[in-house]
Formats: structure tokens, C-alpha cells, sequence
């Protein structure tokens, strides 16, 4: 057994001192990252945020696109989103820019805030391939992927570690929460102890599920856990593939990016893409002097219906976004949300018939099979955000102790390289003496 616990433990302090130094980026970026829905979202439609008028209804679906169409003639909307919230604007994806509509009048109010995307996205770029752009993000994925399960093998190594060779209280004591008046290598000691204790379960949780986002075969072994075949990835190159395998993003996924290969995991944002100037659009809707003009395809009328049947599926949404269909489509499909879009258990689909609005498919999170549950539920996990606000919290929390574990171990390896120098210091003076 002490030979195990040695070999463990010099396995441990190798591992992380190799990987430390990426760990700590992935630990820090992580941190930073770990609202960032919010607060992109509370950036983009803050001044656009404002109680409706007495009385008012919201417009129609086809209206807001139309007034979208009107205020832009060349811009093609594709995606609609509309909250239940009164006084959040609607939103419309058309190409790379996400315009926001005032859902009573029909205004094109402008476009999100581009600077905290740019920030978020910086950060997502250094959480995934260390920053590195163009063909080098390849051999960043390798090594960040390789960083994430050395990481997984620290933090089950470091609670194995954790429990004291003797089982008396003032050794737990020592290890198990902070104490103060200590310096230098007892404090260090201290702090990487409690710090690994308290975090040992989140951070396995954000970890893990980051290497199942790195890694296809991680993610195929879920689905072989769960008894399933893994689903066939796409062909590079192919049409309407996305490049292959999911990107592999050390401690993985977080701020977007291919989150399709679980099924249906995909949470519908309020913007996406590049991000252009705020500017209030000019004036545009059924009232409107253009609102009108532009002929409004049969495909766009129909989703009114269909959309209204969507609102009845579930009393309790929060969130509706739909892809708006082509003048050829007989159905559409509804993304219904009932959390904060990174609950997947709260999330389901629905097809419509646009012609009849009849329900054609209803696809709620209990109907998935139990891999792409386990699969979705892994993928929100390494943000938190499964659990909500405060799954975040507690994830962010992780990755903050995370980083601070990785200081601490690296005070306390370069600490043991002193003694062991001075130790043959001091050997080769008594030898020459």
C-alpha cells in the first residue's frame, strides 16, 4: 500500500507539473467564461428592454419577420425567436447578424452588443486551442485534449491522495478546511488540501464531461455505456457537415461551438455570429410605409398558425425559436424552452404542419434515447449550466479552485526541488569534509 500511495503520488506531481501551466489556462479561462450567457444576453437587449403598452399584443411571427425584411430588404431572416418575457425583444437571426425587433411595434431596434462577444469569444479561443488561430488549432486541441486528462487523472489521484495515512482527527484537520497563521510550504499545503477536497466532485464533473467534448471516443463510450451504437459522424467536406468529429477544446464546449453531435443539445441563443455596430435600425413593421410592400411567402403566413400551436404545447415556456422555413416547407420545427437554454432536461422539439397547424412530432428530453440524454447532460455539465444558475456557480467555483490548486501544486514541487538540492548540498560538503 505505501508503495502504491508513493507511485501515485510521484505519478500526481509529474502530471502536474507537465500540465500545469495549460490546466491553469483552461482553470482561468473557465472562470471567465462562466456566465457568459448572461451576460451576453444582458448586454445584447439591455437598451432594448422596455414594458409594452397598455393593451398592446404581441405581432404575429410573420409580421416580425416581415418588418425585419423591410428594414433590411437584403438581409434573408432565418431563425425567430420570441421570449416569454413582455418586455424582451423578439429576435431574428438573418446571416451573420441578429437583429433585434420590438415584438409590439414591429421596430427594428439593432444588433447586439459586439464587445462582449468579442471578449467571450477571445476567451472561448484561449480555452479551446490556447489562442492559436488557422491550421495550428489542431495540434492546440491535442494539446489541451491531452492537459484535460492529465487534469482527470490529478483530480482522482488527488483525493486518493487526500485522505491521511493515519485516520486521527488532528491529521483530517490539517487537510480538510483552511487554517489560518500559516506561510510558505504549510500554508500551500493547506490551501491544495481543502481547496482539492471541497472541489474534488465539481471539478471531476467539469472535467470529465470536457473530455468526452474533446474527445469522439470518450463521447462514443457514453453512448456504448448507455447500450447504444454511437451515431455516425459527419463526412469532412461533405454538404451540410460540420468538418467531422466535435472539436476537441482541452476543457471543452464552453461558449458555443458544435454542440450537435450529442443530439439535440443545441440550446437556441438570443444572438450568434459576428456581431456588427449597435445601431437602431430605421423604423420598420406592418405600419410601416415598406412594411407592406414586400410580398410576405405563404411559407412565412402559415408559421403564425403553427406558431400559436407551438405556445399551447407548453403553458410554462420561456423561450420559442423556430427556423423559418422555405415557401416550399410543409412543417416547422419549434425549439421549445422551458429553462435558461443550457437545461437541456427542460427542452424539446416540436413539428408542426404549416398548412394545418396540426402537431406532427413532439420530441420532449424523455423521449431521447438514454445516450443522447446521458450525452446532453454531460455537455451542460462541464458549464454548469444544467443546473441553472447555480450549476454555473458551482462550476465556476470548480474552475477557480482548480487554478488555485494548480499554484499551490507547483509551490510545493519546485519546494521539494530546493530541498532535494540543498539535501545533496549538504551530502557532498559532509563527503568532502
Amino acid at each position: 500500500m505505501q508503495l502504491l500511495r508513493r507511485v501515485i503520488f510521484w505519478c500526481h506531481l509529474i502530471a502536474g507539473v507537465v500540465a500545469g501551466t495549460i490546466v491553469l489556462v483552461m482553470s482561468v479561462t473557465g472562470v471567465l467564461l462562466t456566465y457568459e450567457k448572461q451576460m451576453a444576453a444582458w448586454a445584447d437587449t439591455r437598451p432594448y428592454r422596455a414594458s409594452p403598452p397598455p393593451g398592446a399584443t404581441r405581432l404575429a411571427p410573420a409580421a416580425i419577420v416581415a418588418a425585419v425584411q423591410a428594414a433590411n430588404p437584403a438581409a434573408t431572416p432565418t431563425t425567430l425567436t420570441i421570449w416569454s418575457d413582455p418586455a424582451a425583444p423578439a429576435s431574428v437571426a438573418a446571416g451573420p447578424r441578429t437583429l433585434f425587433v420590438n415584438p409590439y411595434t414591429g421596430q427594428v431596434l439593432g444588433e447586439g452588443s459586439a464587445q462582449p462577444r468579442a471578449f467571450f469569444r477571445k476567451m472561448t479561443d484561449w480555452h479551446r486551442w490556447l489562442g492559436v488561430t488557422g491550421e495550428g488549432r489542431a495540434t492546440a486541441r491535442m494539446i489541451t485534449g491531452a492537459c484535460n486528462l492529465a487534469f482527470l487523472f490529478l483530480v482522482v489521484s488527488g483525493f486518493y491522495l487526500w485522505f491521511p495515512r493515519t485516520w486521527t482527527w488532528r491529521q483530517f484537520r490539517a487537510v480538510i478546511w483552511f487554517r489560518g497563521g500559516l506561510r510558505g510550504k504549510a500554508r500551500d499545503f493547506n490551501w491544495h488540501n481543502a481547496i482539492g477536497l471541497w472541489s474534488a466532485v465539481p471539478l471531476f464533473v467539469v472535467v470529465l464531461s470536457g473530455v468526452v467534448i474533446s474527445y469522439p471516443w470518450a463521447s462514443d463510450l457514453v453512448y456504448r455505456l448507455a447500450g447504444e451504437t454511437p451515431p455516425a459522424r459527419a463526412v469532412p467536406g461533405a454538404a451540410g457537415g460540420r468538418g467531422g468529429a466535435p472539436q476537441a477544446n482541452g476543457a471543452g464546449g464552453r461558449g458555443g461551438g458544435p454542440e450537435s453531435g450529442a443530439g439535440g443539445e443545441r440550446a437556441p441563443g438570443r444572438g450568434g455570429g459576428p456581431e456588427g455596430r449597435r445601431e437602431g435600425g430605421p423604423d420598420g413593421g406592418p405600419r410601416g410605409n415598406g412594411g407592406e410592400s414586400q410580398p410576405r411567402p405563404a411559407a412565412v403566413v402559415n408559421l403564425d398558425a403553427a406558431f400559436a400551436r407551438a405556445e399551447q404545447q407548453v403553458a410554462d415556456w420561456r423561450s420559442i425559436s423556430v427556423r423559418i422555413p422555405g415557401a416550399a416547407a410543409e412543417t416547422a420545427a419549434f425549439t421549445i424552452d422551458r429553462g435558461t437554454t443550457g437545461q437541456p432536461q427542460k427542452r424539446g422539439t416540436l413539428t408542426v404542419n404549416t398548412r394545418t397547424a396540426e402537431v406532427v412530432k413532439w420530441e420532449p428530453f424523455a423521449s431521447l434515447s438514454a445516450g443522447r440524454r446521458l450525452r446532453s447532460y454531460l455537455r451542460f455539465g462541464h458549464t454548469g449550466e444544467v443546473w441553472g444558475l447555480a450549476g454555473q456557480t458551482i462550476a465556476g467555483l470548480a474552475s477557480l479552485g482548480g487554478a488555485v490548486l494548480v499554484y499551490t501544486g507547483i509551490a510545493l514541487a519546485v519546494r521539494r526541488l530546493w530541498a532535494w538540492r540543498a539535501r545533496r548540498a549538504s551530502a557532498r560538503e559532509a563527503m568532502a569534509a
